[in-house]
């Protein structure tokens, strides 16, 4: 993350300071990357007919995430069985299809891995389902981090599994729990989930008529029946632990139901007695007592079935996050790394896949050793567990959010991020930081919320505290009752009570300044991580001043690891509630800054970003310069995102809202005379109108950002214009009473944006507790404001406004494109992001992508030989909003980076600016020997473009320069244009005339001639 606007200067200098990142090379580094979504609407089949699509867009690898997931998953991040690739995805000769494909272009692909936790949805993972049948006699029990013994012991020896709509007694007497009878086994259904039953409770069944029926059945059937039931009663206990028990009810359990199997198929009576033993546990509909049999048995299983809200309290199992669908695993058991990896590393040594992601790294007990390890297996060693050979590593990058001034463990072995934080410095440096305490007072001003006058510190500070509260509450009190069960252990800390464990606990973890920290019982503990744990601490004393400082005494130096431990048991006690601890600030951060804080803090929208700090607006050059110089030392091979399938709205909707930044007035004028208008369209819900200031505060930017560039240019909802949005997936062929269909589609999009925002501020309703009231009064006025026969008022005043931004936002657009692919690092695009993205968050941003049409604009770009690069670019340039511009800088910068690959990854050279826009261009170098390229982009140029913005050529440019080092070409060629640029004289050093850089193109690329 981005440093802070108050510690800017500190940090970077901070950063300056610190050991740089041991050099590394690795077997192969992706010159670009392409992230795609694997679904059943995109598969093997369709990423293999893009192929070559991409390779002459200028990608050398892709990115993605396909071994088996949930059915019917969007994303494929719910993996369900990593041993194998996703059936709805492709075939294995599809598979090997499209590797080939890749190989023969000599392109890579980055295989996502999903080692923190897996789907358990659906009944789709084979081990959750023996876990839910055999409890912790499970050989897959250890797999997943579950409290055997949680704070409430009714659930000792128990999973509680929160998958009911409603009160268990009200589901089990609508007969939505329906005992089912299948191949020997017999199994409870409930609406999409099959629970299995234990095997050792089928006598408990059958036996509920077996008396009867043996009355009438004597001989071999009946024989072969008893003696099966007797041998469920006799497997081992589901309690035990001991590997050879855990052996024995692995393999007699499958024997009894093979022989349950055959039984049935063979003998009508037996089958006939199941049939009807089946029918009475299912009961009668109105007849509440003919249900307590199955209540009885389904009370014998080692899983309870609860009502979903239960999870956020007594959930005894490890999430991702919150969703109880994702069921966390426990990577640092060697037995499950081997389970969990083997396929993924079978492709890897085949040479299918040539990288790794590592998704949410943060939520590994010991990340360190987990990526050590996996290095390791990666170089095919036979010592899995000795640290990586650094002078040739395999390619592998992690999902990491980094807070202001944190730096990624230069003792990982990986190429670095996935770019969070590049995206939230490039971002910035088209904020305009002047003006932060205008849009501050503007915020302020329209929202009227006393939420909005809150600090952001102070609203994570609250939001991470709602989340324990409201959806965490259960993971905080079984990581209290550990602390508890560790301070009974020693006469020191055994007066402190249970519940100020907890609450102390809560303020700690509500004021961590970081996402975890990693200390490790056997080595010292770093400088950052003491650092951060004491800043946590001083800052719960100081916002719990009623709470004793003993308890946060005790606490602090628990995790610091000053704790006397006097026996190896006490030892481990303090390692695991150290890395719980650790394992679980992780999601609350997340929780509640990202999808909670991040929808109420509304001062500049663009700035409220995964891996950023809203706190920060905007960087000066000198600033991002040092960055990049930085991360080109330390981190030369991470990924350069700018949108990912997290990213809260996509790159160009944050470049159009970061010239909001530099309007103040005109932006205060607009939004408060929208509101004006649209006043009278609210709705009073409860006494309260919807939507509040707040949220229509964060409709207007969203509206501003994410209006299609076809909307701006007349009639935006006349159905005389159905052509769909630039750069966005076809449209839906609905209509809501708008128009068109494009325009159809898009207020559908817009509804569903706000109910997600909605419910994630948690203000007014949210996941857990959702007010469809107060949803549907927002959606409303969605509606009626962009329905031209009730808002055109409102739609006459928005549309010359907005499209002032969208045009200033091309620019801004581009230039963060182009400094993407020439900075430091890998440049990384997400699906369809070479037209212009004007997507929102997930599931917005996972659309489909017309990709014919996107081939459809690259063939014209690079067929049209009889037109030179400079009229190419004339024309794409007079045609800006199609996004074919935005295409054309993408695929020269990338070819060009791919003729200079020694100048982009050698050194990064800031170039200084002089003259009166200085401050709105942003130049570097890369170079290496003789390679040698330029890069200049314009930032913050509506100060000096008109209303009715022109491409800034020429003369608007004044006598701008961007000063050149003193070994510099003295001339270059415009990668997009073909121009021969000639570097001047400047004083007594050489320049480039800002006029000339951009006379023809609002950015610049040049390479050495």
């Amino acid at each position: 993350m981005l440093p802070s606007s108050t510690h800017r200067t500190d940090e970077i200098a901070l950063a300056l300071s610190l050991r740089f990142h041991l050099f590394v090379a690795f077997a192969r580094t992706p010159n670009s990357t392409y992230r795609l979504q694997f679904n059943q609407s995109f598969t093997f089949g369709s990423a293999h007919a893009i192929v070559d699509y991409l390779h002459a867009l200028g990608i050398s690898d892709y990115a993605s995430s396909y071994l088996t997931a949930v059915p019917g998953s969007p994303h494929g991040y719910d993996v369900a069985d990593p041993t194998a690739l996703n059936p709805e995805i492709g075939t294995d000769a599809d598979y090997w299809t499209w590797i080939d494909a890749l190989r023969a272009r000599h392109m890579g692909h980055i295989l996502d891995l999903v080692p923190n936790h897996m789907g358990i949805a659906k009944s789709a993972n084979p081990w959750w389902q023996d876990v839910l049948e055999n409890g912790p006699s499970s050989r897959f029990a250890q797999f997943f981090d579950i409290e055997w013994h949680p704070v409430k012991a009714e659930l000792a020896d128990r999973l509680l599994i929160p998958i009911l709509g409603d009160q268990y007694g009200a589901v089990l007497e609508r007969q939505e729990l329906r005992l089912e009878y299948a191949e020997g086994a017999f199994l409870v259904h409930c609406h999409d989930n099959v629970l299995p039953l234990a095997t050792d409770t089928f006598s408990t069944i059958l036996g509920v008529h077996l008396d009867a029926w043996l009355a009438d059945h004597a001989g071999a059937d009946g024989d072969e029946l008893q003696s099966i039931l007797t041998s469920s009663r006799n497997l081992p206990s589901r309690s035990s632990r001991e590997p050879g028990d855990i052996a024995t009810r692995a393999r007699e359990k499958e024997i009894v139901k093979r022989r349950l199997a055959a039984l049935t198929a063979a003998s009508a009576g037996v089958r006939a007695l199941v049939d009807a033993t089946v029918t009475h546990f299912n009961g009668v509909a109105g007849q509440p007592r003919s249900f307590d049999d199955l209540d009885r048995l389904l009370n014998q299983q080692s899983y309870r079935l609860a009502h979903w809200r239960v999870a956020s309290e007594e959930i005894n199992y490890r999430r991702f996050f919150d969703v109880n669908q994702l069921a966390a695993l426990r990577m640092e058991d060697p037995s499950v790394f081997e389970a969990v990896h083997r396929f993924a590393l079978e492709l890897v040594h085949r040479g299918a896949a040539t990288g790794l992601r590592i998704d949410h790294v943060d939520g590994l007990y010991a990340p360190g050793d987990y990526l050590r390890r996996l290095q390791a297996h990666c170089a095919n060693r036979g010592n899995a567990g000795s640290p990586a050979n650094h002078s040739n590593l395999f390619y592998i990058v992690v999902e990491k959010i980094l807070g202001a001034g944190e730096q990624l463990s230069p003792d990982w072995p990986v190429a670095g991020t996935t770019g969070y934080e590049f995206a939230a410095v490039v971002n910035n440096l088209f904020v305009d930081r002047r003006n932060a305490k205008a849009l501050e007072d503007i915020a302020a001003r329209f929202s009227r919320d006393r939420r909005e006058r809150l600090s952001f510190a102070d609203l994570a500070y609250r939001s991470k505290k709602q989340i324990m509260h409201e959806t965490m509450s259960g993971d905080i009190n079984s990581l209290g009752h550990q602390l508890n069960l560790f301070s009974e252990r020693n006469r020191h800390f055994r007066d402190f009570t249970l519940y100020s464990l907890i609450s102390t606990i809560k303020e700690v973890i509500a004021c961590f300044p970081v996402y975890r920290t990693y200390v490790s019982e056997h080595e010292p503990i770093s400088e950052h991580d003491r650092r951060y744990i004491s800043e946590a601490i001083r800052g719960a004393k100081r916002r719990a001043p009623g709470v004793t400082s003993l308890v946060f005494d005790f606490i602090e130096r628990l995790l610091l690891k000053q704790t006397p431990v006097s026996t190896p048991e006490a030892g481990g006690d303090r390692e695991r509630f150290i890395g719980k601890f650790q394992q679980i600030t992780s999601p609350v951060a997340a929780k509640g800054i990202e999808d909670t804080a991040l929808y109420v803090h509304s001062r500049l929208l663009s700035l409220n970003e995964v891996g950023a700090d809203p706190t920060c607006f905007g960087l000066d050059p000198s600033a991002v310069h040092a960055w990049l110089g930085e991360r080109q030392r330390q981190w030369p091979s991470a990924l350069s995102a700018t949108s990912t399938h997290d990213t809260k709205r996509g790159e160009d909707v944050r470049a159009r809202i970061n010239v909001l930044s530099e309007i103040p007035d005109a932006w205060k004028a607009a939004a408060l005379k929208w509101r004006a208008l649209n006043r009278r369209f609210k709705t009073d819900v409860g006494g309260a109108l919807a939507p509040d200031p707040n949220e229509e505060y964060l409709l207007y930017q969203t509206l501003v950002g994410a209006w299609p560039f076809d909307f701006a240019q007349g009639r935006p909802f006349d159905a005389s214009t159905p052509r769909q949005a630039e750069g966005g997936p076809e449209p839906s062929r609905g209509t809501t009473g708008s128009g068109s269909p494009a325009a159809g589609e898009f207020v559908e999009r817009i509804c569903s944006y706000m109910t997600k925002a909605l419910r994630e501020s948690k203000a007014h309703t949210s996941w857990l507790f959702p007010d469809e009231e107060y949803e549907n009064a927002v959606q409303r006025f969605v509606c009626t404001i962009l329905d031209p026969r009730r808002g055109g008022p409102f739609l006459e005043a928005f549309v010359p406004f907005q499209a002032r931004v969208a045009e200033l936002g091309i620019y801004n657009g581009l230039a963060q494109l182009l400094v993407k692919m020439t900075a430091p690092g890998i440049p990384d695009f997400y699906q369809g992001t070479e037209l212009w993205d004007l997507n929102l968050v997930d599931p917005d941003n996972r659309r489909p992508v017309d990709y014919a049409r996107r081939r459809e604009i690259l063939e014209a770009l690079t067929c049209r030989r009889e037109v030179n690069d400079a009229a190419m670019a004339a024309d794409l340039l007079a045609r800006r909003r199609d996004g074919r511009i935005k295409m054309f800088v993408m695929a020269k910068a990338l070819a060009a980076r791919q003729r200079l690959r020694q100048a982009f990854r050698g050194e990064y050279v800031p170039l200084q600016t002089e003259g009166e826009r200085a401050d709105s261009v942003f130049a570097f170098a890369r170079r290496d020997g003789s390679e040698y390229a330029v890069t200049c982009v314009p930032r913050l140029l509506a100060s000096f473009v008109p209303d009715t913005p022109a491409p800034p050529l020429g003369a608007a440019w004044l006598d701008t320069h961007v000063m050149l080092p003193a070994d510099a070409p003295p001339s270059f060629r415009d990668a997009f244009t073909g121009a021969t640029i000639e570097a001047g004289r400047e004083g007594p050093a050489t320049a480039l005339a800002a006029a000339t850089l951009f006379e023809q193109l609002p950015v610049a690329l040049l390479v050495a001639s």
